[in-house]
């Protein structure tokens, strides 16, 4: 079925030979277009609505006219840059980037500290230029995107869910979540006193860096939307808290970033747990140890950030 969708969506930007590349939130396929590869989307049907789908190609397309290294929208012959399939799931279609991602999610970096450090310290330039670049730009009034603010975080209702509500927490667990929910809470309101709410990519993930040589790229903006900008270096370290080096990467990606707020950026680290945990919540079968294993890292750090800075 998937594969007959991504067949129909190729043909709108006059593409074939889709080849599935991954399949979580969008299904994504290589597919062979007349001017050379390119990404092909098929958007997880009522994840985002048609207005933020459009927001994040207009957003990208934008990006990458100010140099920075993102995948553009590519339009279909008709102008469109994004198609609604026959099934009623939205498809659309960018640039091809080169190069292998960063790391995998869960395994040990496989190269010497001295390439991870400074790959850390590329990723952290990276993400600062793309933060620049967002700010000259003026956002069309149609712009929408989801919320990674204060309520999108631990509201009532945050955008990945109340994870301190997660099934499978001990009774130990959800009062560490609980009190996380909180602290959160506090030191975002302090932060928000001089720090705004700006559109970030709220998922920059090793899978979603891809290395080419000594350049960086940064892809996948489907979770993209408005949050404070350091949320983005707390999603990075949010996937390298059991690396031996945690404090050498934390670092080398503050320094590439040009922040020394060291606090902030961990605890946004926590954030980022947190929303993890609440993200298993519906998507996955109650007994995948992804469940244990978020629910783990998120009290590990809580607890951390309480003796650090509570």
């Amino acid at each position: 079925m998937i594969e007959a969708l991504a067949q129909e969506a190729a043909q709108h930007w006059g593409g074939h030979s889709p080849r599935l590349i991954r399949n979580r939130e969008n299904a994504v396929f290589e597919i062979a277009l007349p001017t050379g590869p390119a990404a092909l989307r098929l958007h997880r049907m009522g994840y985002q609505s048609d207005a933020a789908i459009w927001s994040e190609l207009w957003w990208c397309a934008a990006l990458a006219a100010e140099g920075v290294a993102v995948p553009a929208a590519l339009a279909s012959p008709r102008g469109d840059l994004l198609v609604t399939l026959s099934n009623g799931r939205k498809a659309s279609v960018i640039d091809w980037v080169q190069g292998e991602a960063l790391g995998i999610a869960g395994e040990p970096f496989a190269q010497p500290l001295s390439v991870v450090l400074e790959r850390h310290q590329a990723l952290g330039r990276l993400i600062a230029q793309f933060h620049a670049a967002t700010a000259r730009l003026i956002l069309p009034a149609s712009f929408t995107r989801p919320r990674w603010d204060i309520p999108g975080l631990v509201g009532e209702a945050p955008f990945w869910g109340r994870f301190w509500d997660h099934a499978g927490a001990s009774p130990d667990q959800r009062a560490t979540l609980i009190h996380a929910r909180d602290f959160l809470r506090d030191r975002m309101q302090a932060h928000a006193t001089h720090a705004a709410v700006v559109p970030i990519h709220a998922d920059v993930l090793r899978e979603n860096v891809l290395v080419n040589d000594h350049s960086l790229s940064l892809i996948d903006f489907d979770d993209s939307g408005w949050g404070f900008a350091l949320y983005d270096l707390g999603t990075v370290l949010s996937q390298n808290l059991y690396e031996p080096a945690y404090p050498e990467i934390r670092d080398a990606l503050m320094s590439g970033y040009g922040t020394e707020d060291r606090e902030m950026v961990e605890v946004f680290t926590l954030a980022r747990t947190c929303a993890s945990v609440g993200w298993t919540m519906p998507r996955l079968a109650p007994d995948d140890p992804i469940h244990r294993s978020h629910l783990a890292r998120a009290c590990m750090w809580a607890e951390k950030m309480f003796a650090l800075y509570g």
